[in-house]
């Protein structure tokens, strides 16, 4: 039995690839086995080549496999620009109808499947999807029992007719690869799961669970790739607890309602990718000098311009940390796994309002769209921290409620609208402590210094995941978001080599956790900074931040995909 299985299905964009992926996924997250799932697609809405990749294990995984075991082609390209990860002991499953081709250097077996003659016997094309799903079936050695739940739950609503057909083409999909493959039926058969009860989610799932687990109530929104899921989820999941959604026209209108909506006491959010965070950057720059909580989602894909709109990159770490005009003090926090997504989404909430700033959540396209299997989150774990919203005490005064006050944590208080003895003026001029304007210059340091003083009594846990095994390192692996699987990966591999390695995940960006990292660097003799961007950004972070240029070596990605692990361990072999 094997303990790690890979499979692949792909073909053009349109014809059914994403819902083959998830049926196969779904039914094995149902069995209890873990599961990491990246589609490729294009930008575009019809046509172009997609595949869905899946790594099925009994135990915990977090990247993409760089082998593959089956895979299941409707068209030649996903043979032809899939089949160098196929083992030797890999299997092509491709549909009859496109007459398939094995490439000369192709050592897997290729068998034609008639999944489309079979599917339109059974009344419709459309099911060759299914057809393929009862071949894959036959090769694990799965019962049809296994997906009628799964079938049932996604066809139900049309009549137990179209499941009875969907379920007759996984049987006939099965017997159709048992007549060619005979005694190789079950060759693929995984060991056993734990038979627990896990979600399957993608990360931008995770991100808007955890924003309904804060309390929001407002999220603004105009939507692009790879955030948009985010707000599809608030649509569905918001009205339920009396929240609202709003596309707006543009991203800089998504902002400035989200901080009208903090200003008024409700939380909110806004979230988007690299094109819509430069259209915010005035608006977030708003929210800092005037001191309203501002959470933003930047899920990173390739740039600049349009890039590659549904490729994983990580090249905004400069632009967030210093793309707004101006200095002000913010929060840019960086989660590199689905609890993390969900837990620290929640924190953003907490540190926008403690701190009355912005605080913006990093993600990239893996792990926004990255479907994994997660245990169930851990609620009583959930805290809501408001911070200084205050109700005025002097409600005689015809003062203006001092909003900006010089306080000794730079944290003023803040009143909500409409309290009486709270009226004070909101401007995004500088201004003094009841927040009229003023350009004196006394005033202008003060209300400076008051502003950066607050990330003094910043609260966030464990800035940095650390796995560090050695008191002294042969090289001390860094990574932050996505890449966290692979790397973790590499670690084991190169220990068991006998190379003495740590790793550092960085979990905040900004304020970067300088000191946590200054003793994992001087503990090594050499640094690599791991990273999807062509410029090294991160690690040129770290080197602002606590220096050691003379070990920090990088190993840079930009080719619009994800680090795999054998792929990242020998580019890490070459620095070391």
């Amino acid at each position: 039995m094997l303990h790690q299985l890979s499979w692949k299905v792909g073909g053009q964009q349109g014809e059914g690839i994403e819902s083959t992926g998830e049926i196969f996924a779904t039914a094995m997250n149902r069995l209890g086995y873990h599961l990491y799932g990246y589609r490729h697609f294009s930008s575009r809405i019809k046509g172009g080549h997609t595949n869905n990749k899946i790594t099925v294990r009994p135990e915990e995984v977090r990247f993409i496999a760089d082998d593959l075991d089956i895979l299941v082609a409707f068209d030649q390209e996903t043979i032809d620009v899939n089949y160098t990860e196929l083992t030797e002991n890999g299997i092509i499953l491709a549909d009859a109808k496109f007459d398939p081709k094995n490439p000369e250097d192709c050592k897997a077996a290729l068998y034609a499947v008639p999944f489309t003659e079979i599917a339109a016997e059974l009344g419709t094309s459309l099911m060759k999807n299914m057809v393929a799903i009862g071949a894959t079936a036959a090769l694990m050695n799965l019962s049809e029992a296994v997906f009628q739940n799964v079938v049932t739950d996604i066809f139900g609503r049309k009549g137990e007719e179209v499941v009875a057909k969907n379920m007759q083409a996984i049987e006939r999909g099965r017997s159709a690869i048992a007549e060619q493959i005979g005694d190789r039926v079950g060759s693929w058969e995984l060991a056993p799961a734990d038979g627990k009860r896990r979600m399957f989610m993608i990360g931008n799932d995770a991100v808007a669970l955890g924003a309904l687990a804060a309390g929001v109530r407002f999220m603004a929104a105009y939507p692009i790739t790879p955030a948009s899921e985010i707000m599809e989820y608030m649509i569905k999941k918001l009205p339920l607890v009396g929240g609202t959604v709003i596309q707006t026209e543009d991203e800089i209108a998504a902002a400035t309602m989200a901080i009208g909506s903090n200003y008024g006491g409700v939380r909110a959010f806004t979230a988007s990718a690299g094109p819509g965070l430069s259209l915010m950057m005035e608006a977030i720059g708003l929210s800092g000098m005037t001191e309203q909580p501002l959470v933003v989602i930047d899920t990173q894909r390739g740039g600049p311009s349009t890039g590659l709109p549904t490729k994983q990159e990580q090249s905004d770490l400069m632009a967030m940390v210093y793309g707004t005009h101006g200095e002000i003090p913010k929060v840019i926090i960086a989660p590199s796994t689905m609890e993390e997504a969900f837990y620290d989404t929640i924190q953003a909430f907490n540190i926008a309002e403690e701190l009355q700033l912005p605080v913006i959540l990093l993600t990239d396209l893996q792990l926004s769209l990255g479907k994994q299997s997660v245990d169930p989150f851990d609620y009583s774990k959930i805290e809501i921290r408001r911070g200084k919203i205050v109700i005025p005490e002097d409600t005689e005064s015809k003062d203006y409620f001092k909003r900006y006050e010089n306080t000794e944590d730079g944290i003023s208080p803040r009143v909500l609208p409409g309290k009486l003895g709270g009226i004070h003026h909101v401007t995004g001029v500088e201004h003094d402590e009841q927040g009229k304007p003023s350009e004196a210059t006394g005033n202008r340091r003060t209300q400076m210094d008051k502003r950066f003083r607050k990330l003094q009594h910043l609260r966030f846990d464990n800035p940095v995941h650390v796995n560090a095994p050695h008191e002294e390192a042969d090289v001390l692996l860094v990574g932050f978001n996505s890449t966290r699987g692979a790397l973790e990966e590499v670690q084991d591999a190169l220990n068991a080599e006998g190379i003495k390695t740590n790793h550092a995940q960085i979990r905040l960006i900004h304020p970067f956790p300088a000191e946590e990292m200054s003793a994992l660097v001087n503990n090594a003799k050499k640094v690599i900074v791991v990273e999807n961007n062509a410029t090294g950004q991160l690690a040129n972070i770290m080197k602002m931040s606590i220096g050691g240029h003379g070990k920090i070596r990088n190993v840079l990605k930009y080719d619009g995909t994800p680090f795999l692990p054998r792929e990242l361990t020998n580019l890490v072999k070459e620095e070391i």
